[in-house]
């Protein structure tokens, strides 16, 4: 959220927690502020989203950036987040990275580690958000950081638990009744269709919804309803 899309306002009132752009891939202080005040007017958990600056790309294009220059470029964003939401009165309830980084991440445990140290050095209660089952959430259970397995509504999976990369076809889900299919077969069953057609097994502690979705506002009040109705208890991971 906080990414420019305007929607903000519309998707709060469904969601538990927010991950808010830092202004590097995209939005700016202005959004940040505005989406942070939003946030707590709803009660929602308010988690940094630092990710690679990549405008141009929506920090969806992988940089090849050495450990110490990935750990300044988390903190650094992480130091924007905080100088502005602590004025509000709005503490950070977690970090999850944004898409290139994200994913980089999520493969690669030196990359999760440094991560994940870098944000001890600032906060040893902050949840980590990553990809379920991913070297993200490895490490933050070696180094004891809080950590949060995240399910994907809008994505489609692949046989190693990844996701399947947007280039590739398939990689969206776009209809709002196949996005709550796949939450409750995730929620309920614990488990998780790939594109190959064969099932894996995954755990689920938050699901994430992409604000810059064209059915992002749709999603969020579908699944929602889907998960009250099936007597799912919505509360902050």
């Amino acid at each position: 959220m906080g990414e420019g899309m305007g929607n903000e306002a519309q998707i709060m009132p469904y969601i538990s927690s927010a991950n808010i752009s830092c202004g590097f891939h995209a939005g700016n202080l202005d959004t940040l502020k505005k989406t942070i005040e939003l946030a707590l007017e709803h009660n929602v958990a308010v988690g940094a989203h630092p990710g690679y600056p990549d405008r141009e790309n929506f920090g969806r294009v992988s940089q090849m950036l050495s450990l110490l220059e990935m750990a300044e470029l988390i903190a650094e964003q992480i130091y924007v987040f905080e100088k502005v939401a602590i004025p509000l009165g709005a503490k950070m309830h977690h970090v999850k990275l944004h898409g290139a980084l994200y994913n980089d991440c999520a493969k690669d445990a030196a990359l999760s580690k440094i991560f994940i140290q870098t944000i001890q050095a600032i906060d040893y209660d902050i949840i980590i958000y990553g990809l379920s089952g991913s070297k993200t959430i490895q490490e933050a259970k070696k180094l004891g950081q809080p950590f949060a397995n995240e399910v994907f509504a809008d994505r489609t999976y692949q046989l190693d638990g990844h996701l399947t990369p947007r280039y590739l076809e398939h990689a969206m889900i776009h209809e709002v009744e196949d996005a709550c299919k796949q939450v409750l077969e995730i929620v309920q069953k614990h488990q998780v269709n790939t594109i190959q057609g064969n099932p894996i097994e995954i755990e689920a502690d938050t699901i994430c919804i992409h604000g810059d979705g064209i059915n992002a506002v749709e999603f969020a009040k579908a699944i929602y309803s889907s998960l009250k109705n099936n007597q799912i208890e919505i509360t902050q991971a």
